[in-house]
């Protein structure tokens, strides 16, 4: 059944050409090739990654807009798509040769999984695999899930693309949280299929690291129906069996927190605790490689 399968990848680019040719070829070199690789150049105004798109090979197409942030660019890079299935990848990352074959085949022979993903292999400031599982109940409180999801494109028609109001980072964990709203469930491969270059100087690590709970705030606040006591409780119940980063009891005790101090006191407390969590995981992760 994968084999009929169609698959777009899509690479949002906004000066960011280095790793570009890499980040390509790990797409066209898949055992189930996708039928086309689109780079959508987020109003890039760096010559050189200019220069680099305008010799981007015929059988790439480039797409090109003014600058919206990722999840604008990777709404539009969604809708121009024209494969059954949609793998958004950044463009300083890469794949694995197997990783669209074998991400298809759970979601294709399993009723409850809706897209898919895999292990990573972190590179270059970091070493080592960090496995991933869905746990839903977790994902309410922190972003375990990466953003190269391989996932139905009706999803994102159905659901509603990516906030585009979030600039500052993790549009994906917003939208994996309105996926499991809307009752999609994802599943992992349980290898390093994906390659995730982890950069100090990234937006991950300079913004969206030091905005964790601004954001978090912002989702819960979008989506409070999802964080009442009964809800919570209700989720708990469903997911307190799947595998999770951490006992999932830690979390009410994070929304205790939330419940009980100001703003202000909430923001300093959380974002010591999930800087020392981030820190110690990837020392973690490092022994292990």
């Amino acid at each position: 059944m994968t084999g009929e399968a169609t698959v777009s990848v899509i690479i949002p680019c906004y000066n960011g050409h280095a790793y570009l040719d890499q980040a390509i070829q790990s797409a066209l070199n898949q055992t189930h090739p996708p039928i086309e690789v689109l780079i959508v150049d987020d109003g890039s105004d760096n010559p050189e990654t200019i220069a680099h798109l305008d010799g981007i090979a015929l059988d790439v197409r480039v797409i090109r807009q003014k600058n919206k942030g990722l999840p604008g660019a990777r709404n539009t890079g969604f809708r121009e798509a024209k494969g059954e299935y949609v793998l958004p990848l950044d463009c300083d990352d890469w794949l694995d040769p197997e990783f669209i074959e074998k991400t298809l085949h759970i979601i294709e022979n399993n009723e409850n999984i809706d897209f898919a993903f895999s292990w990573l292999s972190l590179e270059a400031e970091s070493q080592g695999v960090l496995p991933k599982h869905y746990n839903f109940f977790e994902q309410l409180f922190l972003n375990q899930l990466p953003y190269c999801l391989l996932q139905p494109k009706r999803l994102w028609q159905e659901v509603g693309g990516y906030d585009e109001n979030m600039k500052h980072g993790y549009e994906d964990w917003e939208w994996n949280i309105r996926l499991g709203k809307s009752g999609y469930f994802g599943g992992a491969v349980f290898e390093p299929l994906f390659h995730y270059r982890v950069q100090s100087n990234a937006m991950l690590a300079s913004i969206s690291r030091q905005k964790h709970v601004d954001l978090w705030m912002f989702i819960r606040q979008k989506h409070p129906e999802l964080y009442s006591l009964r809800s919570l409780k209700r989720t708990w119940l469903q997911w307190r069996s799947a595998k999770s980063t951490r006992s999932l009891w830690l979390y009410f005790g994070w929304e205790a927190l939330y419940r009980v101090f100001p703003q202000q006191i909430f923001r300093k407390v959380v974002s010591v605790l999930f800087a020392k969590s981030h820190s110690s995981k990837f020392k973690k992760v490092e022994l292990e490689h």
